[in-house]
């Protein structure tokens, strides 16, 4: 629409999504291939990319546009699922709920230096995989959040990931 700002946050969170989607996750690192193991694999994502974002001092902004582009995205994902406007709230509220949860857990961990109760709680929902499966992820997610230490935020803004 005329006058509309654009959706400064899309490359950045196509980026993520991208990610989330590559099957070494889901092959190597055992994540379920289901509706929820995407939708996890996606949230351990953005919550990794958020926290680098956060740690910039103009990044509170870019990282609740992206916060905002994962809602309407979900929105969106849970309206071709046929999930009612009644009812779209509520799953949507859960699942903000989660990402703030992962936030929180996944800052923890990368400040204690260990990822792994996070995982297994918010990725694997519990459930604990084979020990090679979770070294992958476990060691693909730290050189991530490495790589992303050092890769300037006008690059990430753009969807230049890593």
């Amino acid at each position: 629409m005329l006058g509309e700002k654009p959706d400064e946050a899309l490359p950045l969170y196509t980026a993520v999504v991208t990610r989330a989607r590559a099957e070494h996750w889901y092959r190597d690192g055992a994540v379920p291939d289901t509706v929820d193991g995407r939708f996890d694999m996606i949230a351990t994502l953005l919550a990794v990319v958020m926290l680098r974002l956060e740690a910039e001092p103009a990044g509170g902004e870019p990282a609740a546009r992206l916060a905002e582009r994962f809602v309407d995205d979900m929105d969106g994902q849970l309206r071709e699922i046929g999930i009612g406007d009644i009812i779209v709230g509520k799953h949507i509220g859960k699942m903000m709920s989660m990402l703030g949860g992962r936030l929180g857990a996944y800052r923890d961990g990368l400040a204690a230096g260990d990822i792994t109760p996070a995982l297994l709680r918010n990725l694997y929902r519990g459930v604990t995989p084979a020990d090679a499966a979770l070294v992958h992820v476990r060691t693909s997610l730290m050189a991530f959040h490495a790589a992303l230490e050092n890769t300037p935020m006008m690059k990430l803004l753009a969807g230049e990931l890593p």
